[in-house]
Order: C-alpha cells, then sequence, then structure tokens
C-alpha cells in the first residue's frame, strides 16, 4: 500500500505561482512513478505531469507544458509540482497519484491522494 497526501494548494491570482507537495509512504514507495491529475468542477479528471522513478524523465500535458514543473526528491519521499503562470483554467483539485510505470491516463494510477484545492481568480 501506498499513501499519499497532498498540500499547497489555495486562492491565487491569475500570473501568480504555487508549490504543491506530496508526501508519499509506504512499501516501496521510491520505486514508483508520480503523477498529477486535476479536475475542474464538472469535468472529468486530466492528467498534468509525471515523472518516473528515477526523477530522470518527465512528461507534461500541453496546456502545462512550459508553466508547471514537476520534481521529487526520493530522499523525503516527497513530490512537487511547481505552477507558474497560473490562469483561471488552472483552477480544479489537485491529485498526487502513483503507478508502476509512468502513465498519461488518469485511470490507470493505482494510487491517489485525497486532493488539495488550486483557486486562480482575479
Amino acid at each position: 500500500q501506498v499513501q499519499l497526501v497532498e498540500s499547497g494548494g489555495g486562492l491565487v491570482q491569475p500570473g501568480d505561482s504555487l508549490r504543491l507537495s506530496c508526501a508519499a509512504s509506504g512499501r516501496s514507495v521510491s520505486d514508483y512513478a508520480m503523477g498529477w491529475v486535476r479536475q475542474a468542477p464538472g469535468k472529468e479528471r486530466e492528467f498534468v505531469a509525471a515523472i518516473n522513478y528515477r526523477a530522470d524523465s518527465t512528461h507534461y500535458a500541453d496546456s502545462v507544458k512550459g508553466r508547471f514543473t514537476i520534481s521529487r526528491n526520493k530522499a523525503k519521499n516527497t513530490v512537487y509540482l511547481q505552477l507558474r503562470n497560473l490562469k483561471p483554467e488552472d483552477t480544479g483539485t489537485y491529485y498526487c497519484a502513483a503507478s508502476v510505470v509512468v502513465v498519461t491516463d488518469p485511470a490507470k494510477y493505482d494510487y491517489w491522494g485525497q486532493g488539495t484545492q488550486v483557486a486562480v481568480s482575479s
């Protein structure tokens, strides 16, 4: 079992930045690929970013490429998502998720956190 706890969400203005954190615990958690998935109100979950277990390969949705950065600190079992130049369409609940291999389909993640809210509004 893997447990994931997100933090760092909040209410910000367009153009602002945020850093989300995901603290992971459980057996062999450092061997998992990690990802971030978001869900806007009334919409389906959407892949945002993923990083492999070695932390040497990352993947991003086109909508966030160049603005968001995923990283992980394996010593701390923590995954981060740096959000820059936020837009109102980035509003939603951001979930941390774990999978055996890197996946971009939200349905294929094995473990999920409870989510953290990000609201971008002027």
